[in-house]
């Protein structure tokens, strides 16, 4: 099986490190690409976790790095009114000349991603009915025909320009961990992009991804399992535990032991981290995006390496 490999870039690791300069994450993305790296993602947050704005970010890379795929990991959509979204997708999608891929979620429920949504004017209750309405709205205008839209949203007779340079659209990989939330994946987009949790977790949920997607009538081989690993690779495996959990901590203030139940961590020397994402490739993960703790430019060299040991 060909397995696709992606690397995230460090925006909220440089905001936090005081570094807000787009150039270096260029460069950082035209080494990946360089190395051979399927695909560039970027993370999104307004106010709760501060970072470069990822669509603008990735206008830029799909500017800068040719014939890699750039992808959201993952896009709040539910955060941005869905016309001005499907333009900028669209556009961002022509730059890149079909290349765009929208990993996109919800959100977890912690008071400072519902104070996120409170400062953009949007219910934070209201997020899910708000994502899939706003992204049926996009496919609409995605079409270029007039959209007649009553809902949450109302247009007439309106066209938008342009269109993506994928037809239909860029596909869209929602990030779900929850049974309704790989179900709605299964029905309605193109992929399910989870952050975990566990191998023996992963490997059953996507049973249930690809049940969900045969009995919605949909083609499972034209759907992609996607998913988010954070590693960092030292020789000692003690040391590079601790990295991760040192990071998760700085990351996202809450505790390393709480978060590493729902996300997919593994900290240690090469072949412990490469065995640990062979094993979601045996699980059926077909695109990995790796999230990198230490050392960015290492361990990509590293790990492309070492690329075909990782579907062994």
């Amino acid at each position: 099986m060909s397995v696709k490999l992606g690397y995230l870039l460090p925006t909220r690791e440089n905001i936090m490190g005081g570094r807000p300069a787009v150039r270096p994450l260029l460069d950082a993305a035209k080494r990946a690409g360089d190395l051979g790296l399927d695909s560039i993602w970027v993370g999104d947050s307004l106010l709760a976790r501060p970072r470069h704005d990822p669509l603008t970010l990735l206008a830029a890379v799909g500017a800068a790095v040719p014939e890699v795929g750039i992808g959201t990991a993952v896009l709040l959509p539910a955060l941005r009114n869905p016309v001005v979204l499907a333009h900028q997708l669209a556009t961002i999608d022509q730059i890149s000349e079909g290349r765009l891929i929208v990993g996109a979620g919800i959100a977890g429920d912690v008071a400072n991603i519902r104070a996120e949504f409170t400062a953009a004017g949007v219910p934070f209750d209201g997020r899910v009915g708000q994502m899939m309405e706003g992204f049926r709205l996009c496919r609409a205008l995605w079409t270029g025909e007039p959209v007649s839209w009553d809902g949450r949203w109302t247009l007439a007779d309106s066209v938008l320009a342009p269109v993506p340079y994928r037809p239909g659209g860029p596909p869209i990989w929602l990030a779900a961990g929850v049974p309704a939330g790989i179900d709605r994946a299964a029905k309605h987009y193109d992929g399910w992009f989870p952050i975990g949790p566990d191998v023996q977790s992963f490997g059953e949920r996507r049973t249930r991804f690809v049940d969900s997607v045969v009995a919605a009538g949909r083609d499972p081989e034209a759907q992609t399992t996607a998913i988010y690993l954070t590693v960092a690779i030292l020789d000692d495996a003690d040391e590079a535990e601790a990295a991760i959990n040192s990071y998760l901590q700085g990351y996202y203030g809450a505790p390393a032991e709480m978060l590493r139940k729902v996300q997919a961590c593994q900290g240690g020397n090469l072949s412990q981290v490469l065995a640990f994402i062979r094993s979601y490739v045996e699980a059926g993960a077909e695109h990995l995006v790796i999230r990198i703790v230490g050392d960015h430019d290492q361990t990509l060299q590293l790990l492309t390496n070492h690329r075909d040991e990782l579907a062994s």
